[in-house]
C-alpha cells in the first residue's frame, strides 16, 4: 500500500515592528479590555487632547469605554480675590457631557467607578498636580502624560516659555508614562522624530501653543490606538541627555529686564514668551516705580538709530549712540536685581521709546504703564525718569 504524498508548505516569518505588532493585537480581541479613562487636565492645551480622546471614543468604543474628567476646583482670583474662575477644561467637559470630578488635592480622594467598573488608565495633560502613586497602582495600566517638549529637555512646568527664552529653533511633543516619584521622569513611549517641529523666528507663546497643541493630541491618540501603555513598554527616547535644559515655573521676576546683561533680542524673546516685561526706575524726585512695557517690537535695522557707531558692549546699558534730532538721547536711573542704581541710555522717537544694544539692534516701545498710573504713550511715561529735564 502506497502512502499518499503530502503537500509541502513553506512558512515565512516577516519582521514586524512594535507598532505593527500592536496593530495586530487590535482592540476587538478578547484580551484587550476597553479603556476606562480618568482624564486630568486644566487648560486649552489639555482640552484639545480631551476632545481628541472623546472623538476617538465615538469612533471606537471597543478601545475607549468611558471617560471621566478630573480638574482642580475653582479658586478665587482677580482684583481683591472676589471672583471664582473655573479652569477652561471644565466647560469643554460639560460640552462633551462627560462626568466631572473637582478636587483641591488628592488626600482621601479615590478613583471613580464608571458603570461600577474600575478606572484602568489615568491620563494627565497640563494638570498641575502630582498623581499619587497609590492611584497609579490602582489603575491597571498606570498613567500617561503628554508633555510639550522633547524630553528629557525642558522638563518642568513651563516648557514652551523656557524654550522660547532659550531661543530654541526646534521642538516637539512627548508621550510618557506617569512616574511614581517625580514629574516628567516617566518612560518615553512616543516622541516627535528628528528634526522636530520648527519654531518660527521670534515666535510668541500663543503662536507656539497653537503649533504644538494638535501635535500633542495626535501623539496621545496614536499611543492609545497602539496600546503603548501595555507591556512590554519600550522607551523610545532618543534626544541628548548630557546637557539638559530645564523648565521651572515662571515667576514675575522672570519678566524683569536685566539691563546689564541682556541684548535687544533677549528682551524681544522675553516679551514674546512671557508677556509684558518690567523694570524698576527712579524719577527725579528720588521715588522708585515699577515700569511695565507694552508690545515690545523690533525696529528695522535700516533705521538711523541702529546704524550709528555701535560699541563693543553687547548689552543695552552702555551703548554710546549719539542722539539725533529724530532720536533725542536721554539717561535714567534703573534699579538692578541687586538693588543697585545704574544709568540707562534710551531714545525717543515721536511718542515712542527706543533702546539700542551694542550690535546696533533696537527695540521700540509705544505704550508704558508706570506703577499707580494708567497706560500712556511711552515718551510721556518715561520723561519724568530722565536725570535732567528735557
Amino acid at each position: 500500500m502506497t502512502r499518499p504524498r503530502l503537500a509541502a508548505y513553506v512558512v515565512t516569518f516577516l519582521p514586524v515592528s512594535r507598532r505593527g505588532l500592536s496593530s495586530l493585537c487590535s482592540t476587538s480581541t478578547p484580551t484587550a479590555k476597553p479603556l476606562r479613562i480618568l482624564f486630568c487636565g486644566s487648560d486649552e492645551f489639555s482640552g484639545e487632547s480631551l476632545r481628541a480622546v472623546h472623538a476617538e471614543q465615538q469612533r471606537n468604543p471597543n478601545l475607549i469605554a468611558s471617560i471621566d474628567v478630573l480638574l482642580r476646583r475653582a479658586k478665587l482670583s482677580g482684583r481683591g480675590l472676589k471672583e471664582k474662575r473655573d479652569v477652561p477644561i471644565k466647560s469643554i467637559a460639560q460640552q462633551l457631557s462627560l462626568p466631572i470630578h473637582e478636587i483641591d488635592g488628592f488626600k482621601g480622594w479615590e478613583l471613580p467607578k464608571p458603570q461600577k467598573e474600575s478606572i484602568n488608565l489615568i491620563i494627565a495633560v497640563s494638570f498641575g498636580l502630582f498623581i499619587p502613586s497609590r492611584l497609579l497602582k490602582e489603575a491597571e495600566h498606570g498613567g500617561l502624560n503628554v508633555h510639550p517638549s522633547l524630553l528629557p529637555n525642558f522638563r518642568g512646568a513651563a516648557p514652551l516659555q523656557r524654550l522660547l527664552l532659550a531661543g530654541e529653533t526646534r521642538t516637539g511633543v512627548t508621550l510618557q508614562t506617569l512616574d511614581h516619584r517625580s514629574f516628567d521622569h516617566g518612560k518615553i513611549l512616543a516622541q516627535t522624530q528628528p528634526p522636530g517641529i520648527e519654531v518660527p523666528h521670534l515666535c510668541s507663546y500663543n503662536e507656539l501653543l497653537q503649533i504644538v497643541t494638535p501635535k500633542a493630541a495626535e501623539i496621545l491618540i496614536d499611543g492609545l490606538r497602539n496600546r503603548v501603555f501595555q507591556p512590554p513598554m519600550v522607551d523610545v527616547g532618543i534626544y541628548d541627555q548630557k546637557q539638559l535644559k530645564l523648565a521651572p515655573k515662571i515667576t514675575s521676576n522672570d519678566r524683569r529686564i536685566n539691563w546689564v546683561e541682556w541684548k535687544a533680542i533677549t528682551i524681544l524673546r522675553q516679551s514674546k514668551a512671557l508677556g509684558r516685561p518690567w523694570t524698576m526706575m527712579q524719577d527725579r524726585r528720588g521715588q522708585q516705580f515699577r515700569v511695565t512695557f507694552h508690545d515690545v517690537r523690533q525696529m528695522d535695522r535700516s533705521s538711523p538709530v541702529t546704524d550709528q557707531n555701535p560699541s563693543s558692549d553687547k548689552n543695552i546699558l552702555k551703548t554710546p549712540i549719539m542722539g539725533t534730532q529724530s532720536y533725542p538721547a536721554h539717561c535714567s536711573l534703573f534699579i538692578s536685581q541687586e538693588n543697585l542704581k545704574r544709568e540707562l541710555m534710551w531714545y525717543t522717537h515721536q511718542d515712542s521709546v527706543v533702546f539700542v544694544d551694542g550690535n546696533g539692534n533696537a527695540i521700540c516701545i509705544d505704550t508704558i504703564t508706570v506703577e499707580g498710573k494708567t497706560a500712556q504713550n511711552a515718551r510721556a511715561a518715561m520723561l519724568p525718569f530722565t536725570l535732567s529735564p528735557p
